[in-house]
């Protein structure tokens, strides 16, 4: 790199709006602590160095550049006379990291005014006192304003999806309890129906006969078709109107039971010729027998699911929260959408169609997975706020390249152009007052791009709005930087 160094002219300082107010003592404090030098086109620092020296740009055009994934995102383009960057924050001390938070080159020949970092914060402890403590109180105070709101951000997320798991979970759970007890009347009423047969009202061939037929009815439950409410509803007329004929009480009942479990009229006459010469007594003793049969076999059912059901949502609460797992971990991505989208269900409610397009061919991805989980619960909940109760919520994934790429869209009114590019600024919220922090993509942000090298960003039209999580199948190393750090921005 090729570096010249020049005299400082103090009127030459002056014509920068940086110092243009500035009196001459002062400017000739600046050139005598100062200096101008030229620049051929390279770079001038790079991101991560002690952050040693503020420079300002007098001529040419200076490039800023943040590393992601390997490759050097360009951030900032400008020619403009007097934009500065580099050691701004010096005057802050040791309070901050002093580590040049991007990298800079010149395009051509540039003139730069430099200042040590030193230099430059006595410069403004001295010059610009209250100034001082102003820049302090507003630094200091966003960054704790943004770890505040962040930590309440999370525990109203923690709070929303705890609701939502105690609804989805009371559900099955309410299922479970009320067949519990719907069974034991049942098997009360199984139990006087043997208390008959042990009486001798049925014969040992009749027994016989109706045993096997029991089995025949337990075995036919698992199997019962899906019938449409429709043609449902013909069948328990049928079979209620054919245990009316054969002077079976309270048929309409039975038939319900009957029909969920996949019989018919074909099957009750099946009944009849196996018992052709018992009385009617016994006739309705055993299709009232069958029928708590079946009924205890849906029961039973009723109860596997509701408990599958709450074993599910326990195992997809464990995935969400990566209980007792390592914070980095090698992960499949669908595992993480999925246990995300098991939490939001309540919130994401009926109104909204849910379509996964998932490229199960994607390798695992290396990554801190509670926290991923946490970005796709801000984008997919600010999707489901987006379409207001109505619409469709898209989740898709894909390779792009050395990324797993992952897609949240939804079929809102979209991001207006005039804030889509602040929209992952700290505290920006185009949502009502109280009804969001405006950190949720910030957080998502830092999470994706400075923990995890990757990527986001919005595409959005009326009706089709995408935010794009790139993720790096290869993750260079665990110590990232951490997610509540405070996030600097190059003064240009």
């Amino acid at each position: 790199m090729g570096v010249e160094r020049l005299v400082c002219d103090p009127e030459e300082l002056r014509t920068l709006f940086l110092f243009e107010h500035l009196d001459d003592e002062q400017l000739a404090w600046l050139c005598r602590d100062g200096h101008v030098e030229y620049h051929e086109a390279g770079p001038v620092f790079a991101e991560g160095q002690p952050a040693t020296c503020f420079y300002v740009l007098m001529d040419g055009e200076v490039v800023l550049t943040k590393n992601s994934a390997g490759q050097e995102v360009e951030m900032v383009r400008t020619d403009h006379r007097g934009a500065y960057f580099g050691a701004w924050s010096s005057y802050l001390g040791d309070r901050v990291d002093q580590h040049y938070t991007s990298s800079a080159s010149v395009t051509g020949r540039s003139m730069l005014f430099v200042l040590p970092a030193e230099v430059f914060a006595t410069m403004i402890r001295e010059w610009f006192p209250m100034a001082v403590h102003l820049l302090e109180g507003i630094f200091f105070g966003n960054r704790n304003s943004a770890q505040i709101l962040g930590e309440r951000e999370r525990l109203l997320a923690l709070g929303s999806l705890s609701a939502g798991l105690t609804h989805e979970l009371n559900n099955p759970a309410a299922a479970a309890v009320r067949a519990t007890a719907a069974l034991q009347e049942r098997v009360r009423g199984m139990r006087s129906k043997l208390k008959m047969m042990a009486a001798g009202k049925f014969d040992s061939a009749v027994l016989q006969v109706m045993v096997e037929l029991q089995e025949e009815a337990a075995q036919q439950v698992g199997k019962a078709p899906e019938l449409a409410p429709l043609e449902a509803a013909d069948r328990e007329d049928r079979i209620a109107d054919w245990l009316d004929d054969h002077g079976i009480a309270n048929g309409w009942d039975l038939a319900p039971n009957f029909v969920q479990a996949g019989f018919d009229t074909d099957w009750l006459e099946k009944v009849v010729a196996a018992l052709e010469n018992c009385d009617q007594h016994v006739l309705e003793g055993a299709i009232r027998w069958l029928g708590y049969t079946v009924e205890t076999e849906l029961l039973l059912g009723e109860i596997t699911d509701s408990t599958n059901r709450i074993s599910s949502l326990v195992g997809a609460a464990k995935q969400y929260s990566q209980m007792d797992r390592a914070p980095f971990q090698v992960v499949d991505i669908h595992e993480l959408l999925d246990s995300t989208l098991v939490m939001l269900a309540r919130k994401i409610g009926d109104g909204i169609r849910v379509v996964k397009e998932y490229d199960h061919s994607l390798p695992e991805v290396p990554c801190y997975a509670a926290e991923l989980n946490q970005v796709w619960t801000n984008l997919i909940d600010n999707a489901v706020s987006a379409m207001g109760g109505s619409g469709t919520l898209t989740v898709r994934t894909y390779r792009e390249n050395d990324c797993a790429a992952v897609e949240i869209c939804d079929s809102g009114p979209g991001v207006p152009e005039e804030i889509r590019g602040r929209i992952f600024e700290p505290f920006f919220t185009t949502k009502p007052v109280g009804e969001g922090t405006g950190l949720g993509l910030d957080i998502s942000f830092r999470i994706v791009v400075r923990k995890h090298g990757g990527d986001i960003r919005v595409q959005s039209v009326p009706g089709d709005t995408r935010f794009i999580v790139r993720l790096p199948l290869e993750h260079p190393a665990e110590a990232a930087a951490p997610t509540d750090a405070p996030a600097t921005i190059e003064g240009i």
